[in-house]
């Protein structure tokens, strides 16, 4: 009772534990993501006075960015944080505050809009590494850009704005937009990152690449003449550089580059710094625009691509691997053969891997090779695939058994250009298939010895029996002493049977604790010996219980056994049965099958010897058997 109580109590405690972190992580995110969206909020107000236009608002991408990442439990923290700190940046900018009070409302429920379309469309798991979520992403950053566009414009309009409607909107569209694609996916990619560190050589590479793209950044904005100044230059520079964090690293290596291109663009602009401000105002907010949104677009395109392909090839290898299977192309011109990463385990290469298709063909068995050459030599483009299997030698020595599958293509002239396909070890199978046989083929030789020995059993039984009942009595007692052997054997896959339960078995329907006494140690038979000594056993045990000990009360079998091995090492089982106490015997006993079987089974059979003597005070049967391993 105390100790249900204890526990009790410390899962009470336990649980309070844990709602008091979680309180005091959702109050540290909250206050973190409040200053971070205040002093974006508040530069980016400044910068907007500044240049008389909207360039980019950020701290949108902020609050969606961290919704999205972290999920539904973050959604009172951005919108207590979004909203707090767009007042707070609003009120020391000079704006009135009724509209800041309607913009804050407008901001938090852009980031919950946003959030809200992608899990309602894609689940709770989004991913920067799959195409279909990443646009769904821009899709729902242009409807939270339109909406809060059309609520600034509004709340512009009725503070008696100058400007007109189709330009505020603008503005506040392109601009909201921007800070959506060029923060947003930076910060999520950025939080999948911490959860799933990239390698330290993908980490040098990346950061590598985003040091090289912002140094082109700066050198285009800081060197090159204004009359080289088009929309959309710094979008086609840099387009082929973002391939290469998006080929070569994890998706937020090319979103941080972007992201290092907008903060470099919006810092041209706050510090009039290169040709990029020597612009009238709506040119130099278009080009802003196009700049950051077009290299945010093609980062995010490029990287989902990449990544998204980059994942399918790492399912496929992984099913592959799996599956025992491997992937191959071999070009005929260069004789160069390519095969997927598991070749190594597949094929036990370790650090010999074979570059030709040469090296290989000479690791096949040679009677394999020879079949497989005619093969690929007829094929056409009529008849351009094959499957064939083959004996393969790995190298450490180990041969194994290889299926292949591949399609031959031909260039116009019919000549062969290369060949892919699929290997798979099937050695496994192969050895199943080869016990099968052998199993199969030794089940044929048992059945046909069993129905030699019955027939043969039902022959001499017939021949020795005085009616039918008696023919039928005898015939039923030897099937089933040869039945309990087989069951037996069975029992143990016909590995081997000890000859302590095959006795026993044997003694079952006629022993009673006090008149059989048979020794303990045990000693395993094959099949062959087993079988043997049951049917003697029956035969011996069957005239005992009609005519010798085990026909009275105080009549006594014995039965002892032992291992013997003889000079050249061979080993023999040597079985001693001996009645007592049983009643006389007489001298003269007529021969019958069960006296033939006893005396002729063993040496036909076994090799071995029988010395049966019907001895006035008991029957005795020595046996002599040669063993095999069981």
């Amino acid at each position: 009772m105390l100790q249900m109580l204890r526990e009790q109590v410390q899962g009470q405690f336990t649980a309070a534990e844990h709602t008091r972190r979680s309180w005091i992580g959702l109050v540290t995110l909250t206050i973190a993501l409040g200053v971070a969206y205040f002093l974006v909020a508040h530069f980016s107000l400044l910068l907007a006075a500044k240049v008389g236009a909207v360039i980019v608002w950020p701290a949108a991408g902020i609050s969606a960015g961290v919704l999205i990442a972290l999920g539904r439990d973050a959604r009172w923290p951005v919108v207590v944080a979004t909203g707090t700190a767009t007042i707070a940046a609003g009120l020391m900018n000079g704006r009135p505050a009724w509209i800041l009070i309607i913009f804050s409302l407008c901001t938090a429920g852009e980031a919950l809009l946003i959030a809200w379309l992608i899990e309602h469309n894609f689940g709770r798991y989004f991913s920067l590494g799959r195409l279909r979520h990443v646009l769904g992403f821009l899709a729902a950053a242009v409807v939270g850009a339109g909406v809060t566009a059309g609520v600034a414009t509004l709340a512009k309009l009725i503070n008696n704005s100058n400007q007109p409607i189709w330009i505020i909107w603008e503005q506040w569209f392109f601009g909201d937009l921007g800070g959506l694609v060029a923060v947003s996916p930076f910060l999520i990619g950025l939080i999948a990152a911490l959860q799933s560190p990239p390698s330290r050589g993908e980490l040098i590479e990346g950061v590598a690449s985003i040091v090289a793209i912002g140094m082109t950044t700066g050198m285009i904005i800081l060197l090159l003449p204004e009359r080289w100044w088009e929309m959309c230059l710094l979008v086609a520079v840099l387009f082929p550089m973002l391939l290469w964090p998006a080929a070569r690293c994890q998706p937020v290596f090319a979103l941080a580059a972007a992201f290092a291109v907008c903060v470099m663009v919006v810092s041209a602009l706050a510090f009039d710094i290169g040709s990029f401000s020597n612009q009238p105002i709506d040119e130099l907010a278009m080009n802003a625009h196009i700049t950051i949104i077009g290299v945010a677009f093609c980062a995010l395109i490029l990287a989902s691509l990449f990544a998204e392909r980059a994942d399918n090839s790492r399912r496929l290898q992984q099913a592959l691997t799996a599956g025992s299977v491997l992937a191959f192309e071999w070009d005929a011109d260069t004789d160069v053969s390519q095969r997927s990463d598991n070749a190594v385990r597949v094929l036990g290469l370790d650090q010999q891997p074979l570059g030709t298709g040469a090296s290989f063909f000479r690791r096949i068995n040679p009677d394999d090779r020879t079949h497989l050459m005619a093969l690929l030599s007829g094929l056409h483009r009529d008849n351009p695939s094959y499957s064939t299997t083959y004996r393969f030698t790995r190298p450490d020595g180990r041969e194994i058994w290889f299926k292949e599958t591949g399609k031959a293509q031909f260039d116009g002239a019919g000549r062969l250009v290369r060949l892919t396909g699929l290997g798979a070890d099937i050695t496994e199978l192969k050895q199943a298939e080869i016990r099968q046989d052998l199993l199969v083929a030794e089940l044929d030789h048992r059945v046909k010895n069993v129905l030699a020995l019955v027939a043969a059993v039902a022959t001499q039984t017939r021949e020795h029996s005085s009616s039918m009942d008696d023919f039928i009595k005898k015939l039923g007692g030897r099937l089933q002493s040869m039945a309990t052997a087989h069951a037996l054997l069975s029992h143990r896959r016909w590995q081997g049977v000890g000859i302590v339960d095959l006795v026993r078995d044997q003694l079952a329907p006629y022993a009673t604790g006090t008149n059989v006494r048979i020794d303990d140690s045990n000693i395993m038979l094959t099949a062959a010996p087993a079988q043997a000594l049951a049917m003697v056993l029956h035969e011996l045990i069957t005239n005992a219980a009609k005519y010798g000990a085990l026909s009275t009360p105080g009549g006594e079998v014995s039965m002892s056994w032992d291992r013997r091995t003889n000079g050249q090492g061979a080993a023999s089982l040597m079985f001693e049965w001996r009645e007592l106490g049983g009643p006389p015997v007489a001298r003269a006993v007529p021969s019958g099958y069960g006296t033939d079987l006893i005396r002729g089974v063993v040496p036909h059979e076994l090799g071995g010897t029988v010395d049966l003597v019907f001895a006035s005070d008991g029957v005795r049967c020595t046996i002599v058997i040669p063993l095999e391993p069981a």
